[in-house]
């Protein structure tokens, strides 16, 4: 892409972070300062923006910089880095936008598949196409990185104007910009892209001093069995051990990447990470892991990665190579909850689908993305169908929520006894 202007400010690619220093682009990706992350108290949740992390940690320079490093992204992945980036005219990173060329639509999460089909059964090509994302992580977050300066705005709509002047350069059918939150969902929506919902599972903290305020807002039954799931998840003699930092070894590495492999291959057919992010990731970022490992019989069977923001604990991947019953719920969910109370977090994101973790305390939330089709009649047949899966989607929401494990306003404090 050539490089264009506003005013003073230019716009560029950059095909590898390489090429961008990291304090640069994290001031624009994650404005508040790390100390929020590992040194400082969270704030309390009533001074969070609600569905907001202050400091992401998916779209930052040392997680893209990893997927790059250990050929995740790049090369023949289909994701082809096309950062956008927006400078003054002295050279300094205003804004930037986590933009991939695609050649097709795995590892994203939000799907897109039928569209591709009808467009390319109608003449049209829809490859490549121009994804704004945290590749393989569907986990909301800041997608337009702005610094916080004076420009933030103009910075905000250079960006856009570059994503459209890179789709037609690339020939690209669309932008589609995923897991979005505000303000880039309001702002993409007034530039014109149709906006999509979809679900996922969300865990609040409400001030909780232990894991027993929280199992006190279930009902009675519901309270019972989700003590005995985590009983019943350890009495194999299993341990449960929480990994961070300097305890992330490569001998942790290999085993829970061997864990990942084996589970990501019998569900998805072909895991996305491969060894060397793990071991990439760690040594960029590992402050910011929570690595959650079971250990049996003197050896690690089982773990669940996390990634810590300002104010959220995110769940991502996990593998196991001993199934044992609950042992998932366990290490994905229960876990995930006692560390977002013991460190003051707001939120766990436990990552997509999966209804089974409404009983376990997660509450249905919808996320969203933002789409723009420069086909005209791709653009009108998506829009239309966008309008009834929006309602179906509230629909379903609301009859999850109706089967919440949550106490009714009329529950007496009773049932407590247990």
């Amino acid at each position: 892409m050539s490089s264009g202007g506003r005013g003073d400010l230019r716009v560029r690619v950059a095909t590898s972070l390489k090429t961008v220093p990291a304090g640069a682009w994290n001031a624009c990706a994650n404005p508040a300062a790390l100390s929020e992350v590992l040194g400082a108290p969270s704030r309390p949740a009533e001074a969070v923006q609600a569905g907001a992390d202050h400091d992401n940690p998916f779209v930052s320079h040392e997680f893209l910089r990893a997927l790059e490093e250990s050929g995740c992204v790049g090369g023949r992945s289909g994701w082809s880095p096309a950062y956008l980036l927006v400078e003054d005219g002295e050279g300094a990173l205003l804004a930037a936008a986590p933009s991939f060329l695609k050649s097709h639509s795995q590892g994203e999460y939000v799907f897109d598949h039928a569209w591709a089909d009808a467009y390319e059964r109608a003449g049209g090509q829809y490859y490549p196409k121009l994804q704004v994302a945290a590749p393989f992580t569907p986990a909301t977050g800041p997608r337009l990185l702005v610094a916080d300066t004076l420009r933030a705005e103009e910075a905000r709509a250079g960006l856009i104007a570059g994503l459209e002047a890179l789709r037609g350069q690339a020939e690209a059918s669309s932008v589609h910009v995923t897991f979005a939150q505000e303000p880039d969902i309001a702002t993409l929506r007034e530039a014109g892209y149709l906006e999509r919902h979809d679900l996922q599972f969300h865990w609040q903290n409400e001030g909780f001093a232990a894991y027993d305020d929280f199992l006190a807002t279930l009902a009675s039954r519901k309270r019972k069995a989700l003590k005995r799931e985590r009983r019943e998840a350890l009495s194999a003699g299993i341990t449960v051990e929480v990994l961070s930092g300097g305890d992330l070894t490569e001998a942790v590495w290999d085993d829970f990447h061997s864990f990942y492999e084996d589970t990501g291959a019998r569900k998805w057919g072909r895991p996305y990470l491969n060894r060397a992010f793990f071991s990439a990731v760690g040594a960029a970022m590992g402050e910011r892991i929570v690595l959650v490992m079971a250990r049996r019989a003197g050896r690690y069977i089982a773990g669940a990665i996390n990634f810590r923001g300002a104010n959220t604990l995110y769940g991502r991947n996990w593998g196991c190579i001993e199934d044992h019953p609950f042992l998932h719920f366990e290490l994905c969910y229960h876990q995930a909850i006692d560390y977002a109370i013991a460190h003051r977090l707001v939120r766990v994101e436990a990552g997509a689908q999966g209804e089974h973790k409404l009983a376990r305390g997660y509450r249905p939330v919808i996320t969203r993305s933002l789409h723009h089709l420069a086909d005209p009649g791709l653009r009108r047949a998506v829009a239309h169908y966008l309008t009834g899966e929006r309602q179906q989607i509230a629909q379903a929401q609301d009859a999850l929520a109706a089967e919440s494990p949550f106490r009714n306003a009329g529950d007496t404090a009773g049932d407590t006894h247990e």
